[in-house]
């Protein structure tokens, strides 16, 4: 994302917890930083994009973040999937020092990330999404303002129980077709062009049936996700049954070593389950 940005000219500080992974940045052109205050001081907008709600606290109210530097009119943009009501009170944190927090998560995985082709769905006010709309367009292709601040993270939250729930009936639906003799490439290509069709069974459903685990969304990313789509369906008193269920089986797989492998991997578990042959 930010390789996407240096593409379109935009002079870029850059701060990683492990600087190796910035070298290709730095190396065309991006200023490298030592914390997360110095790649954030003096600039217009800064972009965040850590792994789990603590990180994102971390990196904006920690002794050296981003809120140390932060002055009137900055703009941080939150591509994290955290938890909504953490989103909230950190908006709360920049806006005491005049910035603004928008939370846009993202969905599209690490291709989408390369060739600028996100859904990027930002939560918070309405200005500060106006003003980085044209850096927000060298990264994505779908942009949505949802709403106030944590709205970002709540549709993302949506974006996840769709994409979670989809994954688990593409592995059963292969784990049933492979149990009952079926071809499988036969069977993908049966039901592949009609009603069935997702983007989880033409793009997971190959990698299941080649036994290609390698991430391109780790289980316990996912895990990370489902975490927070259930406490905040607990907040709000909604029903979760089919992702509580998938969070079941995420965790037989991490219990089985691949927390690591991607989110087709639950596959591996229902043949488990189903006693195939692996």
């Amino acid at each position: 994302m930010a390789g996407r940005l240096l593409d379109a000219g935009v002079s870029l500080s850059v701060y990683s917890r492990t600087m190796s992974k910035a070298a290709d940045l730095t190396a065309r052109g991006a200023t490298p930083a030592d914390l997360p205050a110095a790649a954030a001081k003096g600039r217009d907008v800064v972009f965040i994009c850590v792994t789990d709600t603590p990180d994102v606290t971390a990196v904006i109210e920690g002794e050296y973040g981003v809120a140390a530097a932060a002055h009137s009119g900055q703009i941080v943009v939150d591509h994290s999937t955290i938890s909504p009501a953490e989103t909230r009170r950190l908006a709360g944190v920049l806006a005491a020092k005049g910035a603004m927090l928008l939370d846009a998560p993202v969905s599209g995985g690490d291709i989408g990330a390369r060739q600028g082709t996100l859904s990027i769905m930002v939560g918070g006010e309405a200005d500060a999404f106006a003003r980085v709309s044209p850096l927000l367009a060298h990264m994505g292709k779908t942009i949505t303002h949802c709403g106030p601040s944590g709205c970002g993270q709540l549709t993302k939250l949506v974006n996840q129980i769709l994409v979670s729930v989809t994954n688990l009936a593409v592995c059963e639906a292969m784990s049933f077709a492979k149990k009952n003799g079926l071809d499988l490439q036969n069977t993908l290509a049966a039901v592949g062009g009609g009603a069935a069709g997702s983007w989880q069974l033409a793009n997971l459903g190959p990698k299941m049936i080649a036994g290609d685990f390698r991430p391109g969304f780790m289980i316990d990313l996912q895990q990370k996700d489902l975490r927070l789509i259930l406490q905040a369906a607990q907040e709000s008193k909604s029903p979760m049954l089919a992702a509580s269920l998938v969070a079941q089986l995420f965790s037989s797989a991490q219990a089985a070593g691949r927390g690591k492998e991607g989110t087709q991997a639950l596959f591996a578990v229902l043949e488990s389950l189903g006693g195939i042959e692996l």
